[in-house]
Parts: structure tokens; C-alpha cells; sequence
């Protein structure tokens, strides 16, 4: 099967880098270089549903709680027809409307009024899992005055399932954007002991080195994730930007170079492009990627 890597999935969606980073983060497909059609399909769903205002969280809520009410259902997106009713995520599955998080099904009518279907069903049981408080926190992010219960919210997700990378993470985001660089440094690591393989992990704790001036650790973190993910616009934009730092030009043309082949027009590409045709005025550059005479 025809797999797409990250610049395939921002052209055929009509989505930026940050929204697919976003949804990542929510938990709403997995993190990786390369995305299968399926995962394309589902990205266009959670699209289509952002573009009803429906949160991120209330779409990880609802897909959770629908495989909680249908037995065997893995992929709720896929497998039932969803679409946004007001703020929440409403699904159409085996001739009956459900709202998942309600835990009922809902009455459907025809344009005449006729009743089509309609059913109760016992609603959900509040259980206090780790994919619950991780949703709640996603959701409490979105505002800047819960930005301490979203901490709460994670905190209670590595109480109750100490493996749980992705809130190691985003516990580290939201020290980092407050400037705490030594916490937010311990929860990447932390994330990165659960899942050696997370490259959004070592990425977070290449920025955190770099804010702290260890660059060539910074740097090593970088690779990493670059070796995770090859197609990660973002590990090479900031590695170019470190090796700058580090005056090593030569290696930051080729951290540009590679940026701009996977985001060819965003607004980070003019910069990206910008720093390829300075570097390569200096006279020695010039040199070495002069071209080869013909003879």
C-alpha cells in the first residue's frame, strides 16, 4: 500500500504543518514519517470536523467513547459516519444516531417528521483512565488561563499509567512555554525513556538544549529525530539553524536544503531559502558548490 510522507499529507489536505503537528499531539494518529492512505482518510475527517469547530479533544473523547459503546469498532472515523452537531462529534452507525460521549442514541427524523430511529441506551460510566485526564488536558490547553489544570490533567495521566509518553510531552510544551527549561528538559527525557522511538520527543529536547545554549547536544538530539524520521521539516530547520549558531555553514546549507525540499512555499521556506543563497555567497561556499567546468 502507497505510503505518504509529511509534505504529501499538508498537500493533498490543504492542512499546515502545525495542524498536523497538533493532532498528533491529540492523540488523533499516531506520530511517524510516513502515513498510509487510512491514516489519510482519517486526517481528512478530523479536518473536515476542526472546520465545524469541533476541539481536538472532544474528537479523542468521542472516538474513545464510541469504541467503549460498539464492541470491535478500531477506528471510529473509518467505520461510522461522523459529522458535528454543535461542539460535539455525532455518529451514524448500523442505521442508528449516536452521541458517544452522551452515551445515547439520538432520534432521527425524516424531512416529513416521520421517526426513523430511536433508542436509549445506558450512558457511559465516568471512569477515571489515563486517555480521559489526557483528553481533558489536551482540551484545557486550548485556554491560557487552565494552563495549571492541564497540568493537573497530565499529571494525573503518569500517576495512573506511568508509560503514557505523549503526556510526558506535552507536560515538557507547557513548561517550555513558560520558560522552565529544567522541568520541561525532565519530562522530554522521561517521554523518551517510555519510547526510545518518539521522534517528536527528541526534537522537544533538541529546542530545550538549544534555549539553554548546549547546541552540540542539541545538535546529537536533532539527529536523532532526523533518524526517526528523516521527513521531519522541522528537526532540519532546526538543526540548520543550530549548526548556524555553531558557525558550521556548510552543515546548516544542508539542513536548508533538505527544509526546503519538504516545505517548498510555506512561509518558513522564504527564510529557509533566504539563509541557502547567503550561505552560499560567502567565496568559499561558492567553491564548493561551484559547478563543474564543461569541457
Amino acid at each position: 500500500m502507497n505510503r505518504f510522507n509529511r509534505t504529501d499529507v499538508l498537500r493533498i489536505l490543504h492542512i499546515t504543518p502545525k495542524q498536523l503537528s497538533g493532532w498528533e499531539r491529540a492523540g488523533l494518529v499516531a506520530v511517524g514519517e510516513t502515513f498510509s492512505f487510512f491514516d489519510l482518510l482519517t486526517l481528512k475527517k478530523v479536518r473536515d470536523l476542526r472546520a465545524k469547530k469541533v476541539r481536538p479533544a472532544v474528537i479523542r473523547e468521542s472516538l474513545e467513547a464510541m469504541q467503549r459503546q460498539v464492541s470491535g469498532m478500531d477506528n471510529p472515523l473509518l467505520e461510522a459516519t461522523a459529522y458535528a452537531t454543535g461542539s460535539r462529534v455525532t455518529f451514524r452507525h448500523a442505521g442508528h444516531v449516536l452521541d458517544p460521549i452522551a452515551g445515547q442514541f439520538e432520534m432521527e427524523f425524516e424531512q416529513n417528521g416521520t421517526l426513523l430511529s430511536a433508542r436509549n441506551v445506558k450512558p457511559i460510566t465516568t471512569v477515571e483512565n489515563a486517555t480521559e485526564f489526557f483528553s481533558r488536558g489536551v482540551a484545557l490547553e486550548d485556554d491560557p488561563n487552565t494552563q495549571d489544570e492541564a497540568i493537573a490533567a497530565y499529571r494525573r495521566v503518569v500517576e495512573l499509567d506511568p508509560n503514557f509518553a505523549a503526556a510526558y510531552i506535552n507536560l515538557g510544551t507547557l513548561f517550555y512555554n513558560r520558560g522552565e527549561y529544567i522541568l520541561s528538559e525532565e519530562h522530554y527525557r522521561k517521554a523518551i525513556a517510555c519510547d526510545p522511538r518518539y521522534a517528536l520527543a527528541y526534537f522537544d529536547l533538541g529546542n530545550v538544549l538549544d534555549e539553554t545554549g548546549r547546541l552540540e547536544e542539541a545538535v546529537k538530539n536533532y539527529h536523532v529525530a532526523l533518524q526517526l524520521a528523516p521527513t521531519y521539516a522541522d528537526a532540519h530547520y532546526n538543526l540548520a539553524l543550530a549548526y548556524e549558531k555553531l558557525k558550521q555553514m556548510r552543515k546548516a546549507l544542508v539542513h536548508w536544503r533538505a527544509y526546503v525540499k519538504l516545505d517548498t512555499s510555506g512561509p518558513w521556506a522564504v527564510h529557509a531559502k533566504s539563509q541557502i543563497r547567503k550561505i552560499l555567497s560567502t567565496e568559499t561556499l561558492k567553491v564548493v558548490y561551484r559547478k563543474p567546468s564543461q569541457h
